[in-house]
């Protein structure tokens, strides 16, 4: 049976891990109670133990009358328990209650006769203090939030309603036949969104009807906030007997280039309708804007939800751990004088208040009539998904596949020394075929397996990665999945690799068989984009959004996720190497006759090495260029000197590559990447882990830290320091083979891939501190209509 504390770690909420009730440290007290209840051992003539429990002060409470309302809380170092409630003077208010503790003179007298059971009962009205404050300050969060929410529906029907006529009085206009008009109907606990369509004919009373109600839907929408170019007091006629145009202004975040020219366009387009030169009575509202602000609507109700049922969680995992910590205080102590504390614990705020569970089911009520079309299935799927259960073939399948890779490796190993792939004769034209296509798929697992090791860690250490990231609970990838796709993709990889060197020692030309790693190459981009619900699809298209928005990175909101990605990139500098290298000699015809050249010396192929080395650092540079322009936070400007910096060292180190024996380029080198080592590791100390604060508790560290062992962070210190510095063995020339520097080279980039790997794991973890200092565990969703003032 797994023991209470572990359940809780295991259940709580980690972004709100501190306003729980310290279980562990209420544990520790009754242990201590235990000990000091242990018998005095009293030695007779015979020497034999005899236990005297003398006159414990736990008789009298047993002979205390029960009958009345024992209440304990903290006052003049005492436990005492007593509530008063003040009720508002409105009906909203009359459930707001302020928690009041006095003490009882009977208990004053009973507990003081033991310090150990006093300081429990102290530490124990502290801990219901906290949880009920705490409760207290989400509830009523939560509770305006979904005020908010519940306005911005009104306001979002009341425009569908303006659309829906306007779209009436067009067609009616056109066509001078008969058609209906749409009347929505109102519930008593709310707006209703249905739309009833009665045939009616389009006489001028009815169309002055229409006219009329849609003005006055526009005239309650400017009370509500809603900003229109033309208020209602300018919405007058014209001289020449005509009405302005009216446009709608709805916050829609920039956050994608098509959001961004709309947002623009949309500002060229209300300047033009506050100076209407042609005559007509039209009025104009963006409709995609309504649809923009309708699904930022939505997944505001969503993360409400969420809200709601981790603050449900909270208080369900806080009355369990007060039951359990009571009887544990109760079996130690020998009788049941805690029941009626209990009892108190049951009337306290977190417990009593339903206002939490009343707005969960209108929540559900209005998403399923708002946004699912009434079914209440289709509903729960947003507002409840479901993860998806581990599947042990899953493991299976990851055993199956190492050891194939193994198995594979081995074989290809023994062919290759058996048949002198690698002597000077074969070396040069097997290796500048085969080597890059190798590289790049090991690189690519290698960084799978990292962060497969990081989703375990982050999973074990309780880090809410998937809320950090924003990634859905239901396709999420759970660290087996990340080794599954490490390990097929290497053994297919090193499978490839044995049958084209089978193929080779049994005397088929390298023209017939060199194309094999780049068939396999074209595979694996197939299936990447592949549209079929196969091998990880919402991963996989996840992936690929998520590149898109790292390559038109000015263009896109930058969220965590993708600048957590691009950092990735800047350390895969290697494997976009290899896959330039891989195409050209793939396209650049026959080996033997213009392919070696063309991919050594070529003028494009060496322009483009210096556009490869750049990108990755250009991309993270633009990011942080559009999270200061959002956030207008000038630690975005210095982070992005930072990534200038390795540019710069980048180029520096490319251009020595191609001039080994320039001593000026060596020296400009030397500088530039000392300078660019020296800026990443202040960064990835200080601003990406947290550590490095001289004011903190742990010595060169940040106060709140996730591991137990300090001396890990100390080694992870060092080690990403030495792993920093790597780049001193690109300026030493080794005396080597081809076949030694290329396995040097991989060597080393397989050591960035170690370091970022390891650098995810302390960037995820401050990041998770972050938020837990906020308690911030639901995300907040931007809404699209703006409280302005009234013009009418």
């Amino acid at each position: 049976m797994v023991k209470f504390s572990k359940e809780l770690e295991a259940q709580l909420i980690p972004e709100w891990k501190d306003a729980f009730v310290n279980y562990w440290q209420l544990k520790k007290q009754v242990k201590k109670i235990k000990i000091s209840k242990k018998p005095h051992h009293v030695h007779d003539g015979n020497s034999s133990l005899i236990h005297d429990f003398g006159r414990s002060i736990f008789d009298s409470i047993r002979s205390f009358t029960m009958t009345s309302q024992m209440k304990f809380h903290k006052s003049h170092e005492v436990s005492q328990v007593k509530s008063i409630i003040k009720e508002g003077e409105n009906v909203e208010e009359q459930e707001e209650q302020e928690e009041i503790y006095e003490t009882e003179n009977e208990l004053v007298q009973l507990f003081s006769e033991e310090d150990e059971v006093r300081l429990f009962f102290e530490m124990l009205d502290e801990e219901l203090k906290k949880v009920n404050e705490f409760y207290k300050t989400k509830e009523s969060e939560f509770l305006e939030r979904g005020d908010i929410l519940n306005k911005q529906l009104e306001i979002l029907l009341d425009l569908k309603q303006v659309l829906s006529d306007r779209r009436r009085k067009t067609l009616g206009s056109r066509s001078g036949s008969g058609t209906g008009f749409f009347s929505r109907s109102h519930s008593s606990s709310g707006r209703n969104s249905d739309f009833s369509e009665t045939p009616s004919d389009c006489g001028s009373p009815r169309g002055t009807e229409t006219i009329s109600q849609t003005e006055e839907v526009i005239a309650a929408l400017e009370k509500n906030g809603i900003n229109f170019v033309n208020s209602a007091s300018t919405r007058a006629k014209t001289k020449k007997g005509g009405k302005p145009k009216v446009a709608m202004r709805i916050d829609i975040p920039a956050t994608t280039p098509t959001r961004t020219i709309a947002a623009v366009t949309s500002m060229l387009w209300e300047d033009l309708v506050n100076n209407p030169k042609k005559d007509g009575p039209r009025e104009y509202i963006n409709k995609k804007k309504i649809q923009c602000a309708e699904k930022m609507i939505r997944g505001a109700f969503v993360e409400l939800y969420r809200g709601l049922g981790l603050l449900k969680t909270y208080s369900s995992l806080n009355m369990v751990a007060f039951v359990k910590i009571l009887k544990k205080f109760d079996k130690v102590a020998k009788q049941q004088s805690s029941a009626n504390y209990l009892k108190q614990v049951k009337r306290s705020h977190f417990i009593s208040s339903d206002k939490v569970v009343r707005l969960m089911d209108e929540v559900e009520s209005l998403f399923t009539q708002h946004f699912a079309n009434s079914d209440r299935k289709k509903a729960m799927k947003f507002l409840r998904p479901q993860q998806n259960k581990e599947s042990h073939m899953v493991t299976f399948f990851v055993g199956l596949f190492t050891g194939c890779f193994v198995t594979l490796f081995s074989v290809y190993a023994i062919l290759a020394h058996l048949s002198g792939m690698f002597s000077t004769r074969t070396e040069a034209a097997y290796v500048e075929t085969v080597y890059p296509v190798f590289s790049m798929f090991a690189l690519l697992s290698l960084h799978l397996f990292m962060y497969g090791c990081n989703l375990f860690l982050w999973k074990g250490a309780r880090i809410n990665y998937n809320f950090i990231f924003e990634f859905q609970p239901k396709t999420a990838l759970k660290y087996r999945d990340a080794f599954l796709i490490g390990t097929c993709l290497m053994t297919s990889v090193v499978g490839a690799l044995v049958v084209h060197l089978i193929l080779l020692s049994n005397g088929f030309s390298p023209s017939q068989v060199d194309a094999i790693p780049g068939i396999l190459l074209l595979i694996f981009l197939a299936l990447l984009i592949c549209p079929l619900n196969v091998f990880y699809r919402p991963t996989r298209f996840y992936f690929l959004k998520v590149i898109r928005n790292i390559i038109c990175s000015p263009f896109y909101k930058v969220l965590l996720v993708d600048f957590f990605m691009a950092d990735q990139l800047t350390s895969q500098i290697p494997l976009m190497r290899h896959l330039e290298s891989s195409a050209c000699y793939f396209l650049a015809g026959s080996l033997t006759t213009h392919g070696l050249p063309t991919c050594n010396s070529g003028r494009m192929y060496i322009e483009l090495a210096y556009v490869i080395s750049f990108a990755p650092y250009y991309w993270r540079a633009m990011q942080c260029a559009r999270r200061w322009f959002d956030e207008s936070d000038i630690n975005h400007l210095a982070n992005l000197g930072k990534y200038v910096s390795a540019m710069v060292a980048a180029g520096a180190r490319q251009t020595y590559s191609r001039e080994p024996d320039s001593q000026l380029w060596f020296s400009i080198v030397l500088v530039t990447s000392v300078i660019a080592t020296v800026y990443q590791l202040y960064w990835d100390f200080v601003k990406d882990w947290g550590f490095f604060n001289l004011k903190s508790k742990n010595f060169l560290l940040r106060d709140e830290l996730i591991l137990k062992n300090k001396s890990i962070y100390y080694a992870s210190i060092a080690l990403n320091l030495v792993l920093r510095v790597a780049w001193v063995e690109t300026v030493m020339h080794f005396n080597v083979r081809l076949f030694e520097s290329r396995l040097l080279d991989f060597f080393l980039a397989s050591l960035e891939v170690i370091r970022r790997g390891h650098w995810n794991f302390y960037r995820l973890e401050n990041e998770h501190l972050n938020n837990v200092g906020k308690f911030r565990a639901v995300k907040a969703v931007p809404l699209p209509f703006r409280e302005t003032d009234s013009d009418g």
